[in-house]
């Protein structure tokens, strides 16, 4: 449940860098700005790299697991082959 939440905190946070963007983007044309707008996308984006590697670890180590069709695949009972006469 607390990688669950650390997760939905994470991706909020990305998204909201990213209005932040946005509004420095659009609101005014300085050099201030323009750096205000880099810092944000420069932040995202290191927060999406953190997201991937929390998630990839958290997998690793069995606290999250797949779930889903692509989990389910494997583990359909395989029909036994006839053989032929």
């Amino acid at each position: 449940m607390l990688i669950k939440t650390v997760v939905i905190i994470a991706f909020l946070l990305i998204i909201a860098s990213l209005g932040s963007a946005l509004y420095h983007l659009v609101k005014h044309s300085g050099q201030e700005q323009s750096e205000k707008t880099v810092k944000a996308l420069t932040f995202r984006i290191g927060l999406s790299v953190l997201l991937f590697v929390l998630i990839f670890i958290a997998y690793a180590t069995g606290l999250i697991k797949p779930e889903g069709i692509g989990a389910r695949i494997h583990h359909l009972p395989t029909q036994p082959t006839q053989p032929e006469p």
